[in-house]
């Protein structure tokens, strides 16, 4: 699993166009639609702690995950501004542990994709369902096959800021599933000079029926699912796929 690094910096400058609002809107709506309207969330996958400070704003009781220290050094920074009481544990989704149940998951911006076998998306599933309070809820969103096999894969973004800039190539191996970004970051230092970094990460797009049976295997109920731009049934050119599932019972020996 790949983790940021020198792009922790400048990840929420070249984020500033991700509908994060209305992502936390729509999240909200569906928490409470299952009667979630306080309580502990945990934010799996969290980065920089955007979706997790906008969850605390509506008055969850925060948990935040990631794998990259340096983008929980950013989201640690906005604890300190915020005055929001934010628990982050560095640790990996695929063996995540917690202190206790919550009454919800969440996790956004596809960082459910940077699990890349099916048995590593069960053993996510498996302890999401471990660690939900009983009949607690799980939302998510993952990227599809669909997304970047036909419209991110095999091409170029760049953007230039006024402090950084960074040229994002993306190669799709279609036989795997696989969308390789490979990241150059020039980030601006004292004198007008620029620091050159490189990254490269890893992402794997999945269908809504592996999706559904990696959550039946974690022993979890599978509520449902929406295509993100239009709120309604999940279609064959669907981007970004929001679903729903329910803790539905422990497994014995499930963390060891």
């Amino acid at each position: 699993m790949s983790s940021y690094t020198d792009f922790a910096s400048v990840y929420d400058t070249f984020m500033d166009q991700t509908p994060y609002d209305s992502w936390c809107e729509f999240i909200t709506k569906a928490l409470r639609y299952f009667g979630i309207e306080e309580g502990l969330v945990l934010d799996l996958g969290c980065g920089t702690g955007n979706m997790t400070e906008r969850l605390a704003d509506r008055g969850y009781d925060m948990i935040g995950v990631d794998y990259a220290d340096q983008m929980l050094a950013v989201a640690m920074e906005k604890k300190r501004n915020s005055n929001h009481d934010i628990l982050y544990l560095l640790q990996d989704m695929r063996e995540f542990e917690l202190y206790g149940t919550v009454r919800a998951v969440v996790s956004v911006c596809d960082s459910i994709n940077y699990l890349l076998e099916e048995e590593e998306l069960v053993t996510t599933f498996s302890l999401v369902n471990n660690y939900l309070d009983p009949k607690g809820i799980f939302i998510f969103d993952f990227n599809t096959v669909y997304k970047y096999g036909e419209v991110i894969g095999n091409t170029t973004i760049a953007e230039n800021r006024e402090d950084c800039s960074f040229i994002w190539e993306n190669y799709y191996y279609p036989k795997e599933e696989v969308n390789e970004y490979d990241l150059t970051i020039f980030i601006k230092e004292e004198e007008n000079r620029y620091q050159k970094f490189h990254e490269n990460h890893y992402q794997r797009g999945y269908e809504l029926t592996t999706i559904q049976e990696a959550l039946e295997k974690a022993g979890m109920e599978f509520l449902g699912a929406v295509d993100e731009q239009t709120k309604g049934p999940v279609k064959k050119d669907s981007e970004r796929i929001y679903c729903f599932a329910r803790e539905r019972g422990k497994k014995e020996c499930q963390i060891i």
